[in-house]
């Protein structure tokens, strides 16, 4: 392996953490307000009752 293929190599991989750093960064959580939890929670009920049906 020859030094080219090395430096490719490791910018390649660098590219990758840096990118995985820059996402893991901006993300961030966000609040609901107390209609949408609700709205949120009967859906997930709705879906559940749904899935109990197929079975």
């Amino acid at each position: 392996m020859n030094l080219t293929i090395l430096f490719i190599i490791v910018i390649a991989v660098g590219s990758v953490v840096a990118g995985i750093l820059l996402i893991k960064q901006s993300a961030s959580k966000f609040e609901l307000s107390e209609e949408q939890k609700e709205k949120v929670d009967s859906r997930k009920e709705e879906q559940l009752k749904k899935d109990e049906a197929q079975k």
